[in-house]
């Protein structure tokens, strides 16, 4: 079983209101994307990887990575104006024999080995697997012209999806190929409009997406955290 992984880590974040490319930016001494990078690398399940970098960083990227010492990676590969473009970028350098594909944000530093091998032998069995956490709030659906409730939606049945997203190979390539969704959010969501199942996997609170300047804050609280563990 030949298992790559795919980071794509092409954003630009201007919603961190950094100075430079998201994933480059430090987190106690480390590009944030680094430290995914060293999960996968520890994971006896992950054969390879393949980082999608902004095209406008890709020898930064390159750098940070030798720093690193990660002998796990296969190739990095420039990213696309959209997210689902810099996926389907790094589909393109998968290995003609590899099984499973496993994407997962480099803004997600926080994924484990374990939450990483649920997702893979979950998608060995299943095809398709996300992690995902219970939504804890309340959610309202929203009319947004008048900017009034519709109905409040069943928080039982609500997930949070997160990252890693595994899928058997011939299954996530095939929905890159016959897209139904113009710009989709996640992965699962082209799987999904085929008609194939996808499974949860309860993923972690801590596995967060690091899009603003208090996620950036929360992230180096949780590190502390870890630190004293």
């Amino acid at each position: 079983m030949k298992i790559q992984a795919i980071i794509p880590s092409a954003g630009i974040g201007s919603r961190l209101k950094a100075l430079i490319l998201k994933p480059l930016v430090m987190l106690d001494g480390k590009p944030i994307f680094i430290y995914c990078l060293e999960t996968f690398e520890s994971c006896s399940l992950i054969d390879s990887m393949i980082v999608v970098a902004n095209s406008n960083g890709i020898e930064d990227f390159k750098v940070a990575i030798k720093e690193s010492g990660l002998k796990k990676i296969k190739a990095v590969v420039s990213g696309g104006k959209e997210r689902f473009d810099s996926v389907r970028n790094g589909l393109r350098q998968v290995d003609v024999d590899t099984d499973i594909v496993l994407i997962h944000d480099g803004a997600r530093p926080f994924v484990s080995v374990d939450l990483v091998e649920k997702c893979i032998k979950t998608a060995e069995e299943s095809s398709a697997a996300i992690a995902a956490v219970a939504v804890k709030s309340t959610i309202k659906l929203v009319d947004l012209k008048s900017m009034t409730v519709e109905r409040t939606l069943d928080r039982t049945k609500l997930w949070d999806t997160q990252t890693p997203q595994v899928f058997k190979k011939d299954i996530i390539v095939k929905a890159y190929d016959n897209m139904l969704q113009k710009n989709p959010t996640d992965d699962a969501t082209l799987v999904e409009q085929m008609g194939a199942k996808v499974k949860i996997v309860e993923g972690s609170y801590d596995n967060i997406k690091i899009t603003t300047p208090e996620d950036l804050r929360l992230a180096e609280l949780l590190l502390m955290a870890k630190g004293k563990e």
